[in-house]
């Protein structure tokens, strides 16, 4: 079957764009092959794993070797040294992947992270993704990460209590958080080891723990149960988090 002539127009700008006369000029911006970027500056990468890590003075960073049975993994790289962090609120740990190095300063308030490779895509993102764990665990073990949970709606409100009758404590001396966020039956989550859970206000939840991920994970669990919802603005906010409200459906 024949194309129509618009048809063939437009193969035929296709094929040859730049030919003088055959496209139009406010189309030409589109067949450019050159992309103009939105930023005039010219691209960085991040760098955040240059940055030297400070450490407190209450805060104690070691590296400790690890033997060959305990270093062996499934992946690739091999961990050999672990970098342990002890602290006025508790301790952590992190294994160092085998291609980054970590220099001590000499007064021992700073370190600063090396890799061995910088044309690595793998070696750089874990650069900046070991600093940064290296961050938290040692603001976690010298601060503390807490996060503030506020329940937006009528009779939402929420309870530490030492018992549940829906969920088993997974640890001895586990307490629980009890929800209110109407349903016909109370919520039930049992507090993860290492967090201290309080509620200095019936609809506030306050959080506390050494280990950032294991807080933030356990507020984005309670945040489940009524995620903000853009109508009413009801629901569970994390850390001040707003929402936009939008109109309401008129049918």
């Amino acid at each position: 079957m024949s194309c129509s002539i618009p048809q063939r127009c437009a193969r035929q700008l296709l094929r040859e764009p730049f030919q003088r006369g055959s496209l139009p000029i406010f189309l030409a911006p589109a067949f450019s092959p050159r992309t103009q970027c939105f930023s005039t500056t010219s691209p960085a990468q991040s760098r955040v794993g240059g940055a030297p890590l400070s450490i407190p003075p209450e805060v104690s960073f070691k590296l400790i070797d690890l033997p060959a049975t305990l270093s062996r993994t499934r992946g690739k790289d091999i961990p050999k040294v672990m970098a342990e962090i002890k602290g006025p609120k508790g301790e952590m740990s992190l294994s160092i992947p085998s291609f980054l190095t970590i220099t001590p300063d000499e007064t021992g308030q700073k370190a600063t992270l090396s890799i061995l490779d910088q044309e690595v895509p793998h070696q750089r993102a874990m650069w900046g993704t070991i600093r940064a764990l290296l961050h938290n665990h040692i603001l976690g073990v010298s601060e503390g990460h807490v996060c503030v949970l506020s329940m937006v709606g009528v009779g939402y409100r929420a309870t530490i209590e030492d018992k549940a009758s829906t969920v088993k404590a997974t640890y001895p001396g586990q307490k629980f958080v009890s929800l209110k966020v109407g349903f016909s039956h109370p919520i039930e989550l049992g507090i993860p080891e290492g967090v201290v859970a309080s509620t200095p206000q019936p609809t506030r939840i306050l959080l506390e723990g050494v280990d950032k991920r294991i807080v933030t994970q356990f507020a984005a669990e309670i945040r489940e149960w009524r995620r903000p919802e853009p109508y009413k603005g009801k629901g569970i906010f994390v850390n001040g988090e707003t929402i936009k409200l939008k109109a309401k459906k008129i049918k």
